[in-house]
């Protein structure tokens, strides 16, 4: 028997009860000595040495409207299914390459906006 998956969304989340509110007022006065760690492998300076920063960001998409050239769209449209994904990947190869290439330009991560730093 297939069980459906639920997701909530932090708008669509339930309230929590009074007998959630009480389990958590439990767990907040449980000393962290009390905590199991057994399943946790401990990070050790070998694991930090190969972490990488940023490696699960995943930017949010903006719907926008724009214009391209009829060519330029045939030829997206030509190489198959995910046209829109190849030209988001064109144009963030194009920004990552033009961001290297000039120095004293950042690109803020929140907001997504290019600022010069003040020199």
């Amino acid at each position: 028997m297939k069980k459906k998956m639920i997701s909530f969304t932090p708008q669509t989340l339930p309230p929590i009860t009074e007998e959630d509110r009480a389990k958590l007022k439990a767990l907040m006065g449980r000393p962290d000595s009390e905590i199991d760690y057994s399943d946790i492998p401990p990070l050790t300076d070998d694991f930090w040495k190969s972490a990488v920063r940023g490696r699960f960001y995943k930017p949010t998409k903006r719907q926008i409207t724009a214009r391209v050239d009829a060519d330029v769209l045939e030829w997206l449209k030509s190489q198959g299914k995910g046209y829109q994904s190849r030209l988001n990947a064109i144009l963030r190869r194009e920004m990552l390459t033009s961001l290297k290439g000039s120095s004293g330009r950042k690109v803020k991560r929140g907001s997504r906006k290019l600022w010069r730093s003040a020199a």
